[in-house]
């Protein structure tokens, strides 16, 4: 059974054991995930009213981006385990003689870049969740804002939280062009994001 098929006390529990996986790339893709159910709330509480007649489009455009990337963030919490999984196994490869350990330092060099990737894509779903919030604010039910404002914390806990074991892989990882290219692209997803929630965040708290 996956993780996301599981009871939240299940995931939690396995989160606290000394399991190496689920760890903080899952709970990075969960709480995007999260987020963007947080922004489809939002939607949904909105459709279908009289009131918000003239931005019905605009609401049902939202909440199909949302719901795609609420989906997409489930499948990449479970890919951030399975990502990590086929690291502790290669890290377990046999190493009694150098052929050996030739294979398994290959190997292993392979699977970090498998546990690079899972958490950026991670971070840039996130950052399309922090994409939709001020519209799903500025448009939605005016009594939901706040849902619109936790939101966009759990989309920037996301990115941070994937940004950070994104980091820690290409620490151990001798592709310098790799590690140049995913650090590139970290940077350029993070940059800003900070004063973007701020600005959001200041809004929202601004209508209550």
């Amino acid at each position: 059974m996956e993780l996301t098929e599981k009871p939240v006390s299940n995931f939690l529990d396995e989160l606290a054991s000394k399991a190496p996986a689920p760890g903080g790339g899952s709970v990075a893709a969960l709480s995007g995930a999260l987020g963007a159910a947080l922004v489809s709330m939002v939607c949904n509480l909105t459709l279908g009213k009289k009131v918000y007649a003239d931005v019905q489009d605009d609401i049902e455009a939202l909440l199909v981006k949302s719901e795609a990337l609420r989906q997409e963030l489930a499948g990449l919490l479970e890919e951030d385990v399975k990502a990590y999984t086929g690291y502790s196994v290669a890290a377990k490869m046999p190493r009694g003689t150098d052929e050996e350990k030739a294979e398994r330092a290959q190997t292993m060099q392979a699977a970090l870049k498998v546990a690079t990737d899972v958490p950026l894509r991670i971070a840039e779903a996130a950052v399309k969740i922090m994409d939709l919030c001020m519209p799903a604010a500025e448009k939605g039910n005016k009594w939901a804002v706040s849902d619109a404002g936790v939101a966009v914390l759990m989309a920037e806990a996301a990115l941070r939280s994937a940004a950070l074991n994104v980091l820690i892989n290409l620490g151990s990882l001798k592709d310098n062009e790799f590690v140049a290219d995913r650090r590139a692209k970290l940077e350029s997803l993070l940059e800003g994001k900070g004063v973007m929630r701020d600005e959001i965040y200041d809004y929202m708290v601004s209508k209550l």
